[in-house]
């Protein structure tokens, strides 16, 4: 199934206060600027956060404030489809404001009997968030087998806001009961939550694709780690990721390095906002919109942008202009987008890990580092198959148990390169030529790189060469630990003029170790000598890579490839966060 390349997904959360909702819309105006705009999909609201209806429904949950004679959703397909612009539809899952009004006691739990809300307290504006497990979702599937009808056969469904969402609701309760599993324990609530995400996932799938195989469908908030088990329940990946709202500019080239292992058309979604969604009146740069597309664009995805039709239904034109001139471009270099699928030669094995990462991780730095060095990678769960790859990274915290170590030597035997950091795995000690002698009992140690002593902030392994391994980098420690009961100067211990007997780097065959976490360090302090050493690594494990560039380590560089050709992608644009 191949995406259309040039989406807008309009918001169109619209709260009961606003009166006149679609006064101002003309449906021929609204397809019209789309078209112009070079947009070639566009996903239009059913049901908002507010958890109100914007078509023909006896439902009393229509929207108070939108005429009687408007079926605003009818008119919005119609008109897109008109134009040859495809039209899937938007259902708010978790988010139901008139749900939670009418039947609080379908509104999540907390530990302490409150509400589960998108705020602060009762008194801050935010949303209260529903509960699955109570007969909120059969209300829901009511409401979404209604839209199935009413606008058969849909181009797709895009479920939002389906994260796992924990509750001690009494349905709750008594389904964890049910399943062998204790309330009180805080893991056992998140099993349960989970387990209900992944039955409703199935459930309307199925509603949907009943209704129409070839509709797309789609349930947004979910952590891409989870694809292993969930992607049979998702045509595409969507990867929302609006920098400037809080995803930051790593999240799109790391996600999108996980979900395309799993053979599904990915997506990229930003949005026109100088913020985040709903920022009315709020318009990102040229350049900044520019740079989000070509990226996507470069690593084979789909573009999305985010909007927010005003209440009264007329679009914004100085929105369509900027979103126009970034689609032009989009739509010029589509010869060689389309179909083109991305060439990768190195594996990063890495469980991933919630829906947003903690800044600075180890993730975050492999994810810098690599791209920087200007290497072709995926990011990979340690169960899926490396057996392609030319080489294998163990990111810091990577689980080598027996099973995997097998696999790992078998990949090794066929000709494959290792690359372990962070803790020695005790499986591939041999194979690795490493001896370890437990963690440093420095917090601070130093890497002797050539004749300088480079600070390491993060503590590491102290480890030893065996079995005719080879020392590529040395340890130096400091005189002692720093504590107050002796301490040097503002920050870190001094180091002792000579190296320690422990290595920083040992190569052994194909595998070499560094006994850091030294992504995860990367990550959070950005100390250029953590690449340079990890540079050093990889020319020896990869003396040809797939594309060799001088350029800055600003200059993106991905490789695509169509049936007739192989494509490099150059991007260099200097993201900058300008504001705390």
């Amino acid at each position: 199934m191949n995406l259309r390349q040039r989406q807008v997904h309009l918001d169109f959360h619209t709260g009961p206060a606003i009166p006149d909702v679609g006064a101002e819309f003309d449906a021929r105006a609204f397809a019209r600027t789309m078209k112009q705009a070079h947009v070639n999909s566009v996903t239009v609201f059913a049901k908002c956060h507010h958890g109100h209806l914007y078509y023909h429904t006896k439902r009393p949950e229509r929207h108070p404030g939108l005429p009687k004679q408007l079926d605003l959703l009818r008119r919005q397909v119609d008109a897109l489809h008109a134009e040859g612009i495809r039209a899937p539809i938007y259902i708010s899952v978790q988010c139901d404001e008139y749900a939670a009004r009418t039947h609080p006691e379908w509104v999540g739990l907390n530990p302490d009997k409150t509400h589960v809300k998108w705020a602060p307290d009762v008194f801050h504006p935010g949303w209260l968030i529903l509960d699955m497990s109570s007969p909120y979702q059969e209300y829901l599937a009511e409401q979404t087998t209604e839209i199935l009808r009413a606008f058969h056969p849909v181009d797709g469904i895009f479920f939002d806001m389906c994260w796992d969402q924990v509750t001690v609701s009494q349905w709750a309760m008594d389904g964890m009961e049910r399943a062998g599993l204790n309330p009180e324990v805080e893991a056992d609530r998140q099993k349960y939550a989970h387990q209900v995400t992944l039955a409703y996932m199935k459930r309307f799938y199925r509603l949907v694709k009943d209704t129409n195989p070839k509709a797309t469908v789609f349930f947004n908030g979910r952590p891409h780690s989870n694809l292993h088990e969930e992607h049979p329940w998702q045509t595409q990946v969507e990867i929302e990721a609006l920098p400037t709202g809080g995803w930051g500019y790593l999240y799109f080239p790391k996600n999108v390095r996980q979900a395309r292992h799993y053979g599904k058309p990915t997506l990229g979604m930003t949005a026109r906002f100088h913020k985040s969604w709903a920022d009315f009146g709020g318009y990102k740069p040229h350049a900044a919109l520019h740079y989000e597309i070509c990226q996507m664009l470069a690593h084979g995805a789909a573009c999305s942008i985010g909007d927010q039709l005003h209440p009264r239904g007329a679009l914004e034109p100085a929105a369509y202009e900027l979103i126009g001139r970034v689609y032009d471009y989009a739509e010029r270099c589509e010869p060689w987008t389309d179909a083109a699928q991305p060439v990768t030669e190195i594996a990063v094995l890495r469980e991933g890990v919630g829906y947003h990462d903690t800044p600075g991780c180890a993730l975050d730095g492999v994810t810098r580092m690599l791209t920087q060095l200007k290497h072709q990678f995926d990011i990979l769960p340690a169960r899926a198959d490396f057996a392609r790859y030319a080489l294998v990274i163990l990111a810091d915290e990577a689980n080598v148990d027996a099973p995997l170590a097998a696999r790992l030597r078998a990949f090794l035997k066929r000709g494959g390169k290792l690359l372990l950091t962070g803790q020695p795995p005790a499986t591939l000690a041999k194979d690795a030529g490493v001896k370890s002698f437990g963690p440093s009992p420095f917090t601070t140690t130093y890497l002797r790189l050539g004749a300088t002593n480079h600070v390491m902030y993060e503590r590491g392994w102290r480890v030893k060469p065996t079995g005719g391994a080879t020392v590529l980098a040395n340890v130096v420690e400091p005189y002692f630990e720093r504590s107050w009961k002796h301490f040097c100067s503002h920050n870190q211990t001094p180091y002792r003029p000579d190296a320690s007997p422990y290595a920083a780097a040992i190569e052994k065959g194909r595998i070499i170790t560094i006994p850091y976490p030294i992504f995860k360090a990367y990550g959070t302090h950005g100390n250029l000598p953590y690449r340079d050493l990890v540079k050093q690594c990889l020319d020896r494990l990869l003396p040809d890579p797939l594309v060799k560039v001088t350029g800055p380590s600003t200059l993106e560089t991905t490789v695509t490839r169509q049936p007739q050709r192989t494509i490099v992608h150059l991007l260099n644009f200097v993201a900058e966060r300008r504001t705390p």
